[in-house]
């Protein structure tokens, strides 16, 4: 309790200008920053589109997705329009008989609907399995624990100001107060809780600038989400941003 007391407290000084602000993170670091969470809200917003796209039921397994006869099942779970076309083509043909002319064309015509639903759903679970799964996973668990690791280290960062600001108080009390020894020891308890506040932003620093760097190495990687074809290893990929 009283450590968040004091880094609300520092954040208001820092806020209208009493106290100075530590920055730890270099421009180089700041710009992945931002690039980060426009990343993820640029694939946020594409997974979403995108899944709105398929006509199967996302998640669904293949045969939950090709083998009934209905456009809606009774769970709600939505199927290929073009299987149920195909079985209601199919069905007809066989309700007119092979006399019928109509009858065998609509066969023949509902079998071609099966094989493009085929696809049609081979295709859509690859997408999910490479690009929607993926994009998920980025915009939702990766960056989000990036960004969170942030959030940690701009407290650390606080609770080192306020740390510092009181050793710094303390000192000057040493000077113009009669009780010497108190106020020494005082200052030297401040002096440790700083060296302890710095040591937790270091490591919270290193560890945070290893995953930006990482997220920043694999832009390529994530590129790739959007054109992965099976059986076909996807060539290096020019950077389209740097850091300057």
């Amino acid at each position: 309790m009283k450590k968040q007391f004091n880094r609300m407290k520092q954040l208001a000084n820092q806020t209208v200008g009493r106290a100075e602000k530590t920055e730890v993170l270099s421009d180089d670091l700041l710009q992945i920053e931002r690039r980060m969470e426009l990343v993820r809200v640029v694939s946020h917003n594409t997974h979403k589109k995108m899944a709105s796209c398929l006509q199967g039921h996302m998640g669904a397994e293949a045969e939950k997705r090709h083998s009934v006869p209905r456009l809606y099942t009774g769970n709600g779970q939505k199927k290929l329009p073009l299987t149920a076309l195909s079985q209601a083509m199919v069905e007809g043909g066989n309700q007119l008989g092979e006399d019928s002319l109509i009858g065998k064309m609509m066969e023949v015509c509902g079998e071609v609907e099966n094989r493009l639903a085929t696809e049609l759903m081979q295709h859509e679970l690859q997408m999910e399995k490479e690009v929607l799964d993926p994009l998920s996973q980025l915009a939702e668990v990766e960056i989000p624990n990036i960004l969170k690791q942030r959030k940690q280290l701009a407290k650390l960062v606080l609770d080192y100001d306020s740390a510092r600001a009181r050793w710094l108080q303390a000192t000057k009390s040493i000077i113009s107060g009669t009780n010497t020894q108190a106020l020494t020891a005082k200052a030297d308890l401040l002096k440790e809780e700083v060296d302890e506040a710095m040591n937790k932003v270091e490591l919270c620093k290193d560890q945070l600038a290893a995953d930006m760097y990482s997220f920043f190495s694999k832009e390529g990687d994530y590129a790739h989400y959007f054109i992965t074809t099976p059986g076909w290893k996807n060539p290096p990929l020019e950077r389209r941003w740097m850091i300057t």
